[in-house]
């Protein structure tokens, strides 16, 4: 570890300083510069809660905003369209549609209970989205996606130990303008999505955006029992926002919100992997999923903001208040086919035991409120200061089904879990200028946090009643600095502390079974990088080397032969790696971005153990035994979910003709293979995956209407990305190719 550390710092510093001169000595200015013919637009960025220039921003950061982001969500993609399209991330989901879970520089959880944090933390429209449900909400009219890399937590509302992914929708304007996108495509994909602004008058503005997406069935059970049709979904969702500025020194911005989404769950296939590979099995059939269970999915949510700013004379003040609720129904066969216990094996293979069963948020809620105070004066020194609290209540029903017995739901035989959480914070950042070269900041937050759970599990022959409350505190800290080294290229260095609250979850399998919790986590992270502009702002690199030490790290272990998970943590994990971004106007026809990163995670702890797969898998980990029970030691594996290698690349070409423009535009993305789990077996390790996008148009009317091919996956690459261990060789199955056209006219 420490040799591979000392090489990837010799790779980044080699890197970082390729075209950096010692003789320039004008330094950079950090406002925006007029942009000249070929030259590329300057990126503003919101990381540290004020409108600065990418480049002068203290840490690794990325945006994915304009033709790109429309490219990426061509064909109704959910918010899975991002994974692998900004070094060092990744986006997965078991729930399909719902409940994505991110990865920042390998850090994630694969928790799937419906109460699981995340070191991830999102932002949307300045409000922390907690509950995972929350988190998939359709992307449309948004300005700009901005994914802050390492620990967030002295400027914003939660704090996130991994990082931010940062959405920020179009806000209204004072001029009447919108636009209408319509696309239709493979397996009789409709999408439509559009915004209209309207000026009521010199002082109110109203902007509102939709968006409708809709799929048919795609996947047939060829069986006369269970749901005979998958993978079809409509989603409909919608945004309106008034602003109200009576004057230059104050606004109010109101922000309500919902989406209402009706499909199926992720198709958990059994025994579609190889024994002893992890190559689907021969003559493996996309479109057909035997089965004797029911399929659904239902989400609603709903919720609303309101964003005050007051600038006075020397400090701005800024309130922002939010509320989101949730419901969410999710039924799926998880033992991934059909057959009863102990019946031959038939269909897709045998299956131990039948397991099919609903997730169900009945009840949630969410509160946030925020006050921040800023300086705005052209001093050297910059300060910025905040109180935030957060509240949720969340109630989660987990309910057994059997197809093939009489009754349904099992009744008395279900799982609940409530749990009520509660935090507060103060955080505050200095900034100061010492020359126009070099600027420092340094940051401290307190967060104080309580969560009260229960869980219980209800049968015929009794009840249990099992409680779980906690209280913590942490004290994280930021330090950063940006140096000028010419008028083209700055150099920075962070280190930064981060802090998650302990988690909770109870899914109990029976009358016998114990809650589990996780105690707090705590991040030390180190990282150094460059920005440059290179070949008069015609191209521009950014590079970072990283390295992290997580304390008693929270992880999610499954339960060997139940549909489970037990909460525990590491004594520590280790994380270093390098990230690289850059993009260029290769000529006045041809635009190109390429990124890459390299992670390298190690769990230690010589003592912990897991159980491995009930059944079929091939463990490689060495092996023990604990109270009769085979286990696998974990010591030295890599986190779940954390591919190695990733990279993505973008290349335009666009040319006029007649009055308009002809353009194609592909993108490509790669990531190495990664664990499922925390053990490692040989069935249940991903594979490499290589992803194309391609989109052909023309483009007419000073770029007012745009007439568009896509496709996605265009080489049909498809192969488990997941997987169910407790039961048999089921996995999950990434987006196969989709393809079809698309309109979209502004105004």
């Amino acid at each position: 570890m420490k040799s591979t550390h000392r090489t990837l710092m010799a790779l980044a510093i080699a890197t970082a300083f390729p075209f950096a001169s010692a003789q320039e000595t004008q330094a950079t200015d950090t406002a925006a510069q007029a942009t000249q013919p070929g030259q590329l637009e300057t990126v503003i960025v919101t990381a540290q809660r004020r409108a600065e220039n990418i480049k002068d921003v203290p840490m690794s950061i990325a945006t994915v905003k304009g033709e790109k982001l429309d490219v990426l969500t061509s064909g109704g993609q959910d918010i899975r369209f991002l994974s692998g399209r900004s070094p060092s991330v990744s986006i997965e989901s078991d729930y399909g549609r719902t409940f994505p879970r991110f990865y920042i520089r390998g850090l994630g959880n694969t928790d799937f209970d419906l109460n699981a944090s995340q070191p991830v933390g999102l932002v949307m429209d300045d409000i922390v989205q907690e509950n995972p449900m929350l988190k998939g909400f359709p992307v449309f009219d948004v300005d700009q996606v901005e994914v802050l890399r390492g620990p967030q937590g002295t400027l914003f509302g939660r704090n996130s130990p991994a990082g931010v992914i940062k959405f920020d929708s179009a806000k209204p304007v004072f001029k009447q303008e919108g636009y209408l996108a319509a696309g239709f495509g493979k397996d009789r994909v409709r999408n439509v999505d559009g915004a209209y602004n309207i000026p009521v008058s010199d002082t109110v503005a109203i902007r509102f955006a939709g968006s409708s997406q809709h799929r048919g069935d795609r996947v047939d059970n060829n069986r006369a029992t269970g749901t005979r049709e998958f993978e079809g979904y409509k989603d409909n969702a919608a945004r309106l926002q008034v602003l109200y500025k009576p004057s230059a020194d104050f606004s109010a911005l109101f922000n309500v919100h919902g989406r209402d989404m009706d499909g199926t769950a992720t198709l958990f296939r059994a025994n579609i992997l190889k024994a002893g590979t992890n190559e689907l099995v021969d003559g493996f059939d996309f479109g057909s999923y035997p089965s004797d269970g029911v399929n659904e999915q239902h989400l609603k949510n709903k919720g609303g903001n309101v964003r005050l700013r007051w600038d006075l004379p020397g400090i701005t003040l800024h309130s922002i208040t939010g509320y989101e609720k949730l419901e969410f129904f999710s039924r799926a066969d998880v033992d991934g086919g059909y057959g009863a216990v102990y019946a031959p094996p038939y269909g897709p293979g045998f299956i131990p035991f039948v397991v099919e069963t609903a997730d169900v948020i009945p009840n949630h809620r969410q509160i946030s409120q925020e006050l921040r105070a800023e300086s705005n004066t052209k001093s050297p020194l910059q300060w910025i200061a905040g109180l935030f609290y957060f509240k949720e209540d969340i109630t989660i029903d987990s309910i057994a089904f059997n197809s093939l017995a009489p009754g349904n739901p099992q009744v008395p035989n279900y799982a609940t879990q409530t749990q009520n959480a509660r935090s507060w914070a103060a955080f505050g950042s200095l900034n100061y200028a010492v020359s126009d070269r070099l600027k420092l900041r340094g940051g401290l937050r307190y967060t104080s946090d309580k969560k009260d759970f229960v869980a219980q599990r209800i049968e015929t022959t009794g009840r249990t009643y099992l409680p779980l409350s906690d209280d913590s505190t942490n004290i994280s800290w930021d330090a950063s600095g940006t140096y000028v080294v010419n008028r083209d290229t700055n150099v920075f260095v962070r280190v930064a502390t981060g802090y998650r609250a302990p988690s909770m979850q109870g899914r109990l399998n029976d009358l016998t079974s114990q809650p589990s919790m996780a105690g707090a986590e705590k991040v030390l992270s180190y990282e150094a990088g460059v920005k440059q502009d290179l070949f008069d702002r015609r191209a521009r690199l950014a590079a970072t080397v990283f390295r992290y030490r997580v304390k008693d790290k929270q992880l999610t272990a499954g339960s060997g032969n139940v549909n489970m998970n037990q909460l525990l943590n590491a004594d520590k994990a280790i994380g270093q790696g390098v990230e690289l971004d850059l993009q260029a106007n290769l000529s006045q026809n041809f635009s190109a971005t390429f990124g890459t990163s390299y992670n390298d995670t190690e769990i230690q702890d010589g003592s912990l153990f897991v159980l491995p797969c009930g059944s079929g898998c091939t463990v490689t980990n060495p092996v023990s035994f604990v109270n009769g029970s085979r286990v696998a030691l974990i010591d030295g594996n890599p986190l779940p979910r954390a591919p190695k290698w990733q990279h993505n690349f973008t290349l335009k070409y666009a040319t006029p003709v007649a009055n308009g423009e002809v353009y194609a535009f592909t993108d490509w993305s790669y990531r190495s293979s990664y664990n499922f789990f925390l053990y490692e077996a040989v069935e249940y390790k991903a594979k490499d995956l290589l992803e194309g996008g391609l989109r052909v148009g023309y483009k007419w009317g000073d770029g007012k209407y745009d007439l568009a091919l896509y496709g996605r996956n265009i080489t049909d690459e498809v192969q488990s990305v997941g997987a169910i261990d407790f039961n048999n060789l089921t996995g999950i199955l990434n987006e196969p190719r989709t393809y079809g056209v698309q309109f979209k006219m502004n105004f």
